[in-house]
């Protein structure tokens, strides 16, 4: 896994060049962000449990089929994969977020993840959904900004960011 600014100088050093401006453009950008990302991820990490329980009663309130008798989320055991599934993704999500770079998330969570869901039975349609469930609850926590000490301003990049990471995880299961 590389954080952005190793990504960079990898990406230079492999072509034998100095960093562009743009390069120091973008990583200077994401120094000015970086208390606002910090913030964002100690939400997130701080709320996950909230975040993840939330959204699986949002998702067996939509499908409740999941958590009846022959549903992939019924009996106890099933329902416990589920939900430390979803908290393995928000945690590779707040990962990827924290490095400003998917590639932790790919490589660590999502390589293989459908195949081996497909071959478990698991729904992707349904894993996709509590993921997005999960990326609507987390968004709203990250982005409040009546939240008490927090870096105030804009955050829509780093929302925007963030959305990319959940959306990334639930097509990788779908």
């Amino acid at each position: 896994m590389l954080d952005a600014f190793a990504k960079v100088v990898s990406q230079a050093d492999s072509k034998g060049e100095f960093l562009s401006g743009n390069q120091f453009d973008a990583l200077s950008n994401m120094v000015k962000e970086g208390n606002k990302r910090i913030d964002a991820v100690n939400r997130i990490s701080t709320n996950a449990s909230s975040i993840v329980s939330d959204a699986a009663r949002a998702l067996f309130e939509d499908q409740p089929q999941l958590i009846q008798p022959g549903g992939n989320a019924y009996t106890n055991r099933r329902m416990a994969a589920c939900l430390r599934d979803m908290e393995i993704i928000l945690r590779y999500v707040t990962y990827a977020l924290m490095a400003g770079d998917a590639s932790v998330l790919d490589d660590r969570c999502l390589n293989g993840l459908r195949e081996t869901y497909q071959a478990l039975g698991v729904p992707g349609g349904s894993t996709a959904s509590g993921v997005q469930k999960m990326k609507d609850i987390a968004i709203n926590i990250a982005n409040d900004p009546k939240a008490p000490g927090i870096v105030q301003g804009d955050c829509s990049a780093i929302m925007s960011e963030l959305a990319s990471y959940f959306d990334r995880a639930a097509s990788a299961v779908a």
